[in-house]
């Protein structure tokens, strides 16, 4: 199962980075250096209950089915094996994207819902919320029984400044307004925070229990951080529902260092963003081209 690295890069108008220090193949390095510092997201592939054949043919599944204390928690979330990120969608600064263009990415919104793979991953932060207002804009032309299908994922910057449980509620409301004031399928935290961590899990559970989000998650989270977020959300009765990583072949760590076996052991969903390392998997870069 895979994602795709964002509707520009993977319909040929995107450019792409090297997604880690560690990686051999490194271009326009702004956007990664921005992306490291916890920013914004391209894209993501769910591992939607059990995958037996990883990306790297280990032969070993790299999500499990639920534990049974995990059944009563409430928050639980289907995905499909396929989505769209939009990062692109609306961002001028890193993908240049342009008004005029509209058009071409609604294209893209329609064929993904013919398709049944109408998963979209945008950010609050994506064209500082452009990306949503696209997206909402775009399902709202659907009839509501096909508009019903159409899965969205956000997510809230966790900026400095933003220090509370409320800052979390607030941004999630000013979010469903830009995505036609439906309850978001799955709001996450972007980004871990210094010293705020715990405020935007509970700023979660209160946009879930307000009936604003169907489901939470995180991303960017490591295994400690996954864990402790975990036990916070369940002790109000509520699942952790996944984190968005950086996961590709050219990014193996998660798979090294316990991040994929923690979230497998939790029922954690795992959704892999620039799955295709924003294009260098493709074959669309070269020393020529980059």
């Amino acid at each position: 199962a895979a994602f795709l690295p964002s509707a520009a890069n993977a319909f040929g108008g995107g450019k792409g980075t090297s997604s880690s220090p560690t990686e051999p193949l490194v271009a326009r390095s702004s956007r990664r250096d921005f992306l490291a510092t916890g920013a914004t997201v391209g894209a993501g592939v769910v591992t939607s209950g059990v995958i037996t054949s990883p990306p790297f043919g280990s032969g070993e599944a790299i999500a499990t089915a639920a534990p049974s204390s995990a059944a009563a928690l409430r928050g639980a979330i289907s995905l499909p094996p396929i989505g769209l990120g939009a990062w692109a969608w609306g961002d001028s600064i890193f993908w240049g994207y342009d008004k005029k263009n509209d058009g071409d990415l609604a294209e893209v919104f329609d064929y993904a819902v013919s398709k049944d793979l109408a998963f979209f991953d945008t950010a609050e932060l994506y064209g500082f919320g452009r990306s949503e207002q696209l997206l909402g804009d775009f399902r709202a032309k659907y009839p509501p029984e096909q508009a019903d299908k159409v899965q969205i994922a956000s997510k809230f910057a966790a900026f400095p400044f933003r220090t509370k449980p409320q800052d979390v509620v607030n941004a999630c409301r000013k979010s469903v307004e830009r995505l036609g004031n439906k309850p978001i399928d799955l709001y996450q935290i972007h980004f871990p925070n210094a010293w705020s961590n715990a405020e935007y899990w509970d700023g979660l559970a209160m946009a879930y229990e307000e009936g604003l989000v169907k489901a939470v998650g995180v991303s960017n989270y490591g295994v400690d951080a996954v864990r402790a977020c975990h036990s916070a959300l369940a002790e109000r009765n509520i699942k952790l529902a996944s984190n968005q990583i950086q996961y590709s072949l050219l990014y193996r760590y998660p798979q090294e260092n316990g991040l994929l076996d923690a979230c497998r052991e939790l029922d954690v969903k795992v959704l892999s963003y620039s799955p295709l390392a924003l294009g260098f998997l493709t074959g669309k870069y070269s020393s020529e081209n980059l």
